[in-house]
């Protein structure tokens, strides 16, 4: 009996301690702080010459900067669509190009800045931009830390205030909130450091020495938040204003005797004040272009109170023409943009018209930048530069219509062509459609300086066979049309259009009709919504009674 108890009591203790030593591990393993040392190398994603850089306290985990000879670069991909997208390099020519309100800044690969160092490099098949150069021409703050190992540099892009506080005794910076965590850094007693999140236990913080980690709340002091104050000018790209609503029309000329009919064509129309002739058609990609431009039409058009706005399109002589090629060469934009200018001077015009249309993608920055560039010499004659869009839509998101909106004069979007021939029949521009393109533009493009262009014409489907055809017509011709063939219309106010068909034997034909009424709902919409004014296409295809429609309210 007594060995018994004696194994019982044996048995009791070895429970006892091993609880202990179970509560002793876990107490260990949960709440005894870690002193496993981070390694800022692998924390920061750097090795080498590589910068790790920080945005507004967020690592980037897919770009890196570099330390060369002595200082920070960064890669400018990730400036252009992080930063400030004006930068542009011209990869044929080999030049970084930024352009201001009046004056475009050129450097290449043997420009210094005032330290002697290269502003831009280019190295690994990449274009490399000295980050001292991007703080002359953007509003952010730089803190860099590329002394040693673990190189970085913080960038900033808001201004607002930021919380602060101090350590109330030595503490570590861990890299995630908890005492497992590794420690990243230390801190030494009243050391300050920004607030960037705080929790129930933890706070994460941002130190002076250039740590982003975790601190226990129990270690803080809380101070003032801290103010910074931008001292960056934001240069001014001032636009030219029409000084009224404007009402344009697109006069298509195919040949110089096409110029004679203007005052004809325009003898009905009311509350026109810009007529813009589609003069300057591109035909290579070396800055030529066919010009129909005639110095008697403008002087009839100012004797009428019109100002001129001649178009440059990329279709109408553009067999040969790869905007990708054509926009991509500083020496041909040079070009392009100095006959423009010069024949702006030579026949008095008013205003220049871009209605450069179905570019590739790959063209997208070099077309942007070819308007900045133009948008200086066009500012510094007061001369008024607008340009044609498609409704916004991300396949030609690439336009950037945002950057057109801040350089350009006006933004005109043609709210037509929602079906198109070779496309299912339907509407061309039905008031859903237009309303949706006005909505969208305004998200990206001030109303002061959009335009929204509206169809003078329909499209007459034909379905035979399978197939489906259609025939574009002015609206004076499709109400003869509609008359000719006794076509009896209904109102479709979800479209705010007319709809009517036709059956003749085997063969249906469509139309959705714009007339007084269909573009009278559109022009609502522009006027509704205080916009800049209202293009139309195209002379001639319209009726007399729709200028009363059109004019500005």
């Amino acid at each position: 009996m007594k060995r018994f108890l004696v194994s019982i009591l044996t048995f009791l203790c070895t429970l006892l301690l091993l609880g202990t030593a179970g509560a002793g591990f876990f107490f260990y393993k949960n709440y005894v702080p870690t002193n496993e040392q981070a390694d800022p190398n692998e924390w920061f994603g750097v090795v080498g010459d590589r910068v790790a850089i920080l945005l507004n306290n967020e690592l980037i985990s897919d770009s890196k900067g570099r330390y060369i000879d002595g200082e920070v670069y960064l890669p400018l991909d990730w400036i252009s669509q992080t930063l400030n997208e004006k930068f542009y390099w011209d990869d044929t020519e080999k030049l970084l190009i930024y352009t201001l309100p009046e004056e475009i800044i050129y450097a290449d690969t043997a420009t210094t800045g005032s330290n002697g160092k290269p502003l831009v490099v280019e190295q690994e098949g990449k274009i490399w931009l000295l980050a001292g150069l991007i703080l002359n021409y953007t509003d952010v703050r730089m803190e860099f830390f590329a002394e040693g190992q673990a190189k970085r540099v913080f960038i900033d892009t808001a201004w607002d205030s930021v919380p602060m506080a101090v350590s109330q005794k030595t503490g570590k910076i861990r890299v995630k909130g908890g005492v497992k965590s590794p420690i990243l850094a230390e801190v030494a007693e009243n050391e300050a450091m920004q607030i960037v999140e705080t929790m129930e236990n933890w706070t994460k913080v941002r130190t002076g020495s250039g740590y982003l980690g975790y601190i226990q709340n129990r270690l803080l002091k809380k101070e003032p938040d801290h103010h910074f104050v931008s001292s960056f000018q934001a240069p001014d790209y001032s636009n030219i204003s029409l000084g009224e609503p404007v009402c344009l029309v697109w006069h298509q000329v195919f040949s110089q005797q096409a110029n004679d009919a203007m005052e004809s064509l325009m003898s009905a129309a009311e509350g026109v004040n810009v007529i813009a002739p589609t003069w300057f058609m591109l035909t290579d990609n070396d800055g030529n272009y066919e010009s129909l431009a005639d110095h008697g039409y403008v002087d009839k058009a100012h004797g009428m109170g019109l100002q001129v706005w001649a178009v440059l399109d990329n279709f109408n002589k553009g067999e040969n023409v790869q905007s990708e090629i054509l926009f991509a060469k500083t020496s041909v934009r040079k070009k392009l943009i100095e006959s423009l200018m010069n024949d702006v001077e030579a026949y008095g015009l008013d205003g220049i018209n871009l209605d450069i249309e179905t570019i590739k993608e790959e063209a997208g920055p070099h077309y942007v930048q070819f308007i900045r560039e133009l948008s200086v010499s066009c500012r510094k004659e007061g001369v008024i530069l607008s340009v044609d869009n498609t409704v916004p839509a991300a396949y030609s998101s690439f336009y950037n219509r945002a950057e057109q909106g801040r350089v350009a004069d006006y933004v005109i979007i043609m709210a037509y062509d929602e079906h198109y021939a070779g496309g299912e029949a339907g509407s061309v521009a039905s008031l859903g459609y237009v309303k949706k393109g006005i909505e969208d533009t305004l998200e990206i493009v001030p109303k002061e300086k959009f335009i929204t262009g509206i169809p003078f014409y329909t499209r007459l489907w034909k379905e035979e066979g399978g197939e489906t055809t259609a025939t574009s017509m002015g609206i004076a011709a499709a109400k003869n049309w509609v008359q000719e063939n006794g076509v009896a219309l209904d109102w479709k106010e979800e479209l705010g259009q007319y709809y009517g068909e036709l059956q003749a034997e085997n063969v249906t034909y469509r139309l959705w009709m714009e007339e007084e009424q269909s573009v009278s709902r559109k022009t609502d919409l522009i006027w509704e919504n205080d916009l800049a004014g209202v293009a139309c296409w195209k002379l001639g295809f319209e009726t007399p009674e729709l200028w009363k429609i059109v004019k500005p309210k």
